[in-house]
């Protein structure tokens, strides 16, 4: 292969993989790569596509696989339907323009002509209709008011273990962690004080994405090596940024930055976090993706007033009432770099005024 071609198992990818995995996963890459080239703009007539387009299909397709090995906890292999489906409407909630929704659709209409045309599978029919208009208007986003109320729910959610599923080793160790949260002597600890100490995971989780506007991704790929407690911020390296290439500084709150301090003290507790700089794990020690940030978001809105019926109520509603209020409160260029968008074309989309404004601009009005 020439430096020109798409690389047969990305680096990302290959993070996934155990050595036979990769090596079905390559021999699954050529194949498609290789009708493409050959095939793939009309197989009757033998005529591929032109390089460059055979490139960016790979890679999109690349980028598709990885997210549904996420959404499954693993290598899974061939994708279908309804990954591409659920996919589409993941980019479709996120920040992504038209054009980029519509280019990812032609990607994976691509393999699935692919698939249809080596193995006889049904041809993939989208259940979004997707333009390449890019005047796109942001997703439904969260109140001033309801960010409050999520702020308040996240700081009573998540319970440390249970003081009767600890075996007595476990026990001396959360009784020290439980004697420094109450601050009082170790001697005096007991097991009705396991009920008054909260865990700071989804706390933290919830507070720094109403702070930084946090992908689903950025969640999962998160690193305690990113907080910066003295400074109050978080530092997003290039390569674990989903769509940048800078080094992006981002600004905390300070309830936020001790928050952080407080959890990254009790991470130390959990025995998964052992081998891993990762922020946030689940209980399984998995990466946090999409749909599990979507139901803890449900699950704390159904503690409060904060209605979810006919709202399009994802992680990135969380993310689009920063760009709002942060385009409201300073103006394009703070919303632009707290969001980490590389043109400041993509933060327009949140320079309107937030329905409440409105509303109290017709009060004025009269």
């Amino acid at each position: 292969m020439s430096d020109s071609d798409p690389a047969l198992v990305p680096e990302a990818n290959a993070e996934f993989l155990n050595e036979k995995q990769r090596m079905d996963y390559e021999s699954h890459r050529e194949n498609f790569i290789e009708w493409l080239a050959i095939f793939g703009k009309n197989p009757d007539a033998i005529e591929g596509y032109a390089e460059d387009t055979v490139y960016r299909t790979a890679y999109r397709c690349g980028k598709f696989d990885r997210w549904v090995w996420q959404e499954e906890n693993g290598y899974t292999m061939p994708v279908s339907h309804d990954h591409a489906d659920a996919y589409m409407r993941h980019l479709a909630y996120g920040d992504y323009s038209s054009t980029h929704m519509a280019n990812t659709r032609d990607a994976l209409n691509r393999y699935f002509k692919w698939r249809h045309h080596k193995f006889g599978e049904d041809e993939w029919e989208p259940e979004l209709s997707i333009s390449k208009d890019t005047n796109v208007q942001p997703r439904d986003f969260l109140s001033v008011e309801e960010r409050k109320q999520l702020r308040q729910a996240a700081l009573n959610y998540g319970n440390i273990p249970a003081y009767d599923s600890l075996s007595p080793e476990a026990r001396t160790r959360w009784k020290k962690h439980v004697a420094q949260r109450l601050r009082k002597p170790l001697e005096d600890v007991v097991p009705t004080d396991w009920d008054k100490v909260n865990g700071w995971k989804f706390t933290t989780i919830v507070w720094t994405s109403l702070d930084a506007g946090l992908r689903p991704a950025e969640v999962g790929r998160a690193k305690v090596s990113w907080v910066d407690i003295d400074n109050k911020m978080l530092r997003i390296p290039v390569e674990d940024s989903t769509k940048n290439v800078d080094n992006w500084p981002v600004s905390l709150s300070e309830r936020t930055a001790d928050a952080l301090e407080r959890w990254i003290a009790e991470r130390e507790m959990y025995g998964h976090y052992d081998d891993t700089d990762a922020l946030w794990l689940t209980r399984e020690g998995n990466p946090y993706g999409p749909n599990s940030l979507r139901r803890l978001l449900h699950r704390l809105c159904e503690q409060t007033d904060i209605e979810i019926e006919n709202r399009q109520m994802s992680w990135y509603t969380i993310r689009h009432s920063v760009g709002t209020y942060m385009t409201r409160e300073e103006d394009l260029a703070a919303a632009k770099a707290q969001l980490r968008h590389k043109s400041v074309q993509t933060t327009t989309k949140y320079d309107a005024a937030p329905v409440e404004d409105r509303r109290d601009a017709l009060n004025k009005m009269g």
